[in-house]
């Protein structure tokens, strides 16, 4: 066997309260394609932001063509051959197709100045030799989707890179464009190149991948060749360790029926979705990267806009054209991405979470501070909010005490249902336990919630039910009674179940 042309050998990354990268390790070789498989924050994006300089590791080694290099930059990581083409490319529409290709290596004249005519000519040269069908004049922002990707594949042959990684690429591509770049990732392997695939699709996996290496919860734990492993052993280590975490009990009796969604359906985010969710009840939404669950959950907070479909709360039908009108019906919603949509960081607790119940806490049009204090001492407290007053700014918290405000926020609009998307993601297993622990309290006290979240673990251990999402469609809705994590996930990647399973 050849040896590998990159190699990464105990490589570890660690943020505040969460350890992403431990001490893992991947190879890739010359004209062949490794696919990097691995639940959602398995450490996938970690590892690839240290691969192209954006990250350093805090240990480990990486070794390019047998010699060990570092990478403190992405200009460092693209001298050594590194070069990535991601989901949403990372390229400038207001320059030209040529340009971008060569930004930053642009050919110079005996003047030392750019030389437009070669640019262009080699800019052309290489597009034609990639059938792309591009006019290297032409501005960026004239091409699609899928054209741009071919943009961006020029631009890792112009820099002659050796290391190719593609991080989710057909995630918005037709068939037909997925089936293009099937045809060039093959060019690209009779070129010698070595690539690194991301995807969370099995059949793109198992089409193109020639070695595959596993990721979970931040460590390496399997390798081989694609042909010699069946899909099932894949998810087994893609899921393989036990659900461990300590869970609340809830004995919480469901009662009707509180909202109903039919049919709802986005122009680009997902179609034909239909659910409900009772009284006592946590429902959970669980899919892989693009599943299209926080786009629904936002649409039915009223923060994009229906093409279809129905939603009815408690017997009345309802149409939110915005949060406020979802909020003043009885819906909230706990964004993922809580820091820039959840809370305002340089505003101190005590506003944040009076922030949505003004009308409480003003008489005459004018704000009275004991009452925002009192409101927010009231659901701080049973959360166990963490600070040294309420005054304190929400940038000064951690992650979890941060979350603890979104939630408390909403909480004291005396919602029907609420909405918590990634309730614990980023936070430390201690804010983790408070957050499951509180969201029992919740339907034990009637509320309904609704629970997207991307961990296995989570998802068993607090919902009653279970729906799942692939590509902007529902595949189907479990009671969580029994459920394995291997089923879930093969729903959630288009596995069919084997009949020996």
């Amino acid at each position: 066997m050849t040896d590998p042309i990159l190699t990464l050998s105990g490589i570890t990354k660690s943020f505040p309260g969460v350890r992403a990268l431990n001490g893992v390790s991947l190879e890739l070789f010359a004209g062949q394609v490794t696919a990097l498989i691995g639940e959602n924050g398995a450490g996938k994006s970690t590892l690839v932001k240290v691969m192209t300089g954006i990250y350093q590791p805090d240990a480990g080694d990486i070794h390019v063509a047998g010699r060990q290099v570092h990478l403190p930059t992405a200009h460092s990581a693209s001298a050594a051959g590194i070069t990535a083409i991601h989901q949403e490319t990372v390229l400038f529409d207001e320059l030209t197709v040529a340009e971008n290709i060569y930004l930053g290596h642009a050919p110079i004249n005996r003047f030392g100045m750019i030389d437009w005519k070669t640019m262009r000519a080699e800019a052309q040269e290489t597009l034609d030799s990639m059938a792309a069908g591009i006019d290297a004049d032409i501005k960026l922002k004239e091409l699609g989707i899928a054209k741009k990707h071919l943009v961006a594949v020029a631009r890792a042959l112009s820099i002659d890179a050796q290391i190719v990684i593609m991080d989710e690429p057909t995630a918005a591509l037709s068939q037909k464009e997925i089936e293009d770049l099937y045809v060039l990732i093959e060019l690209l392997k009779e070129d010698g190149k070595a690539i690194l695939f991301i995807s969370h699709k099995f059949d793109e996996i198992y089409r193109i991948a020639d070695r595959y290496t596993v990721f979970r919860d931040g460590e390496m734990v399997g390798k081989g060749m694609i042909a010699e492993t069946s899909q099932s052993q894949i998810v087994q280590m893609m899921v393989g360790r036990a659900v461990d975490q300590i869970f609340p009990a809830r004995n919480a009796a469901l009662g009707d029926v509180v909202l109903e969604a039919k049919g709802l359906s986005h122009p680009t985010e997902f179609d034909d979705i239909s659910f409900a969710v009772r009284k006592g009840e946590i429902l959970g939404f669980y899919g892989l990267v693009g599943a299209g669950r926080s786009e629904v959950m936002q649409a039915v907070f009223g923060m994009t806009a229906l093409s279809s479909g129905s939603m009815v709360l408690d017997g009345q039908a309802i149409a939110p054209k915005s949060a406020a009108d979802a909020v003043d019906a009885g819906i909230v919603y706990v964004p993922e991405e809580r820091g820039k949509q959840g809370v305002i960081t340089s505003q101190p607790i005590f506003q944040n979470v009076s922030l949505p119940s003004l009308k409480k806490t003003s008489k005459s049009g004018f704000l009275r501070m004991a009452e925002e204090f009192k409101l927010a001492r009231t659901y701080t407290e049973r959360l166990d909010l963490r600070a040294s007053s309420l005054s304190q700014d929400v940038s000064t918290l951690s992650g979890g005490n941060q979350q603890k405000v979104v939630i408390a926020k909403w909480l004291a609009t005396l919602p029907k249902v609420i909405i918590l998307d990634e309730p614990t993601k980023g936070i430390d297993i201690g804010s983790k336990a408070a957050v499951h622990e509180f969201m029992g309290e919740l339907v034990s006290q009637g509320l309904s919630v609704i629970m997207v979240s991307s961990e296995l673990p989570e998802v068993l251990g607090m919902s009653d039910r279970i729906v799942v999402m692939r590509e902007g469609r529902l595949v189907d809705t479990l009671d969580n009674k029994g459920l394995k994590p291997e089923t879930l996930v093969r729903l959630a990647a288009g596995i069919a179940e084997e009949a020996a399973a």
